[in-house]
């Protein structure tokens, strides 16, 4: 039986780490929270940004990767085989236009090509996937088109060339900027490649979206939290967090099987990334995944994976604001306090299956006080 959550469990050292506290302190200015000095302070919740279009993604397990990562299965993370070669990715294609005329959209799409390292590809695999790409566009079936790649797979050439195609978001598979995590991983490239692809990307005048990934070999206590900081940092105007799992067929596999390597408890998982969140949501950057969607052959071996993942960590992330509005005003408890919250976090507020009634309670809310309105912020107001 799993047990009830505590204030640890989800605060954690939010306020006691030092090198928490400084990273909160950097995205926690004046201005951050709005307080007004008669025990009334705010927060952005959550992230308001331009709805996009529906999404039609595009998978392309492996192709264009040069190295394999400790923890990467493509195929089983995607539901796609991976390509073979460029008459592998033409017949991707050729799929993906018949599903897409079948999709009878109503208004056009945004294509995404996802997986492998879409820059990287062999010359005639990349053509083919940008002249489908403008095809598509000059069809009217899609509005723009977005790719995921890796940081050391970038140039201002090719960059020049995914913008004349139509493109118009870079995700960049950073996972991580700390070195040890990214050399354990294998992931063959450091800190300061990503960071410089980061920058690339935004001066091109491409949207930059940061894939992270908490939890990953070589990673400490902090290094998430760092990750999530200095993604915001370089401008990125998406994230996505993918806490790292176990896979069968991956080395990481082999390495959890010889006790060479831990993957987050669950409970772990989200007091961290509601931690992230929290950083994203302070800064107005929107978290636009949060965790893999099983596909099948699936074989997860151990790692944080829940089917309400991304709500359990919003309602953990909504506490911390809570209490983080709380100590802005020198509180310690919520009693006394009203808290507005968006009706959109009407479903999550109290938890997974009501899961944390009892810890607001514990920490002085009074669940009347509790308001639900059409703001976009949190607001904490003692009465």
């Amino acid at each position: 039986m799993q047990a009830s959550p505590n204030t640890r469990h989800i605060f954690g050292k939010l306020g006691d780490n030092p090198h928490l506290a400084r990273i909160f302190s950097r995205f926690m200015p004046e201005l951050t929270i709005n307080a007004s000095g008669n025990g009334k302070s705010s927060l952005p919740w959550p992230c308001k940004h331009t709805k996009r279009p529906d999404v039609f993604p595009v998978f392309l397990p492996f192709s264009g990767c040069r190295t394999r990562c400790v923890f990467c299965s493509q195929p089983a993370q995607t539901g796609t085989p991976s390509p073979a070669g460029s008459s592998g990715v033409r017949a991707i294609l050729a799929s993906a236009q018949e599903a897409l005329a079948a999709a009878n959209k109503k208004q056009p799409v945004e294509l995404a090509f996802y997986g492998g390292t879409f820059t990287a590809q062999d010359r005639e695999s990349l053509r083919f996937c940008l002249d489908f790409a403008q095809k598509m566009l000059r069809q009217g079936k899609i509005l723009s088109f977005r790719c995921s790649t890796r940081p050391d797979s970038l140039d201002d050439a090719i960059l020049a060339e995914l913008i004349a195609s139509g493109c118009t978001m870079i995700e960049l598979g950073a996972q991580s900027f700390a070195d040890e995590a990214l050399l354990e991983s294998r992931r063959g490239y450091t800190g300061a490649t990503a960071e410089e692809a980061a920058f690339m990307v935004k001066k091109s005048g491409l949207q930059l979206g940061i894939q992270l990934m908490p939890g990953m070999p070589g990673q400490n206590d902090a290094s998430f939290s760092e990750d999530v900081a200095r993604a915001i940092e370089l401008g990125a105007d998406c994230l996505r967090f993918y806490p790292c799992q176990v896979l069968e067929g991956t080395a990481l596999a082999a390495l959890w099987r010889r006790g060479d390597y831990r993957p987050w408890p669950l409970r772990v998982a989200l007091r961290r990334l509601a931690q992230g969140l929290l950083l994203a949501n302070m800064a107005r950057v929107p978290v636009i995944r949060m965790g893999l969607a099983p596909q099948a052959g699936f074989n997860m071996l151990a790692g944080p994976w829940h089917p309400a993942l991304g709500s359990m960590v919003q309602a953990r992330a909504l506490m911390l604001a809570a209490l983080a509005l709380a100590r802005s005003q020198g509180r310690r408890t919520l009693a006394g306090a009203l808290l507005h919250v968006p009706g959109n976090a009407r479903g999550f507020a109290t938890g997974h299956r009501k899961s944390l009634l009892a810890l607001w309670q514990r920490l002085g809310l009074n669940l009347d006080n509790l308001k639900f309105d059409s703001s976009d912020e949190i607001c904490l107001e003692y009465v």
